[in-house]
């Protein structure tokens, strides 16, 4: 069984005070490698021809969100995720577009029973996190 239970775009997130220009190194709040989303941005900025560096690694999504917010760095984060207080500033500062992320439910169950618990366990997911 496999099924997609959400999606979620990702963006650039930053405090309203957060201050950058084109040309300086872009100050990143991430998690550590290897986190898919890291991987992504940095792709992403590498690509664009960003200089970037690391300053805040965090243990968990919302020690990122908290470096970003206190006004550290961006962080690259799902929508769904960021914390009341955050912006986007990917499309004011034309950063690359992080395209979105994938909630999916993989299982090898073949017990009828066990299947039908599953699929009532996505359709409840996705009723609850609007997928």
């Amino acid at each position: 069984m496999q099924c997609r239970l959400s999606s979620c775009s990702r963006c650039w997130f930053a405090s309203p005070r957060f201050r950058w220009r084109r040309g300086e190194t872009l100050r990143l709040a991430t998690l550590a490698p290897p986190c898919g989303v890291r991987a992504v941005a940095v792709r992403a900025l590498d690509k664009a021809g960003i200089a970037w560096n690391e300053a805040f690694v965090g243990g968990g999504v919302t020690a990122v969100a908290a470096a970003a917010l206190a006004g550290l760095a961006i962080a690259p984060l799902a929508k769904r995720i960021a914390l009341p207080g955050l912006i986007d500033i990917g499309p004011a500062h034309d950063l690359p577009r992080l395209g979105s992320s994938k909630v999916m439910l993989h299982s090898n169950v073949s017990d009828p029973a066990k299947l039908a618990a599953l699929r009532t366990l996505a359709a409840t997911f996705r009723s609850v996190v609007g997928a």
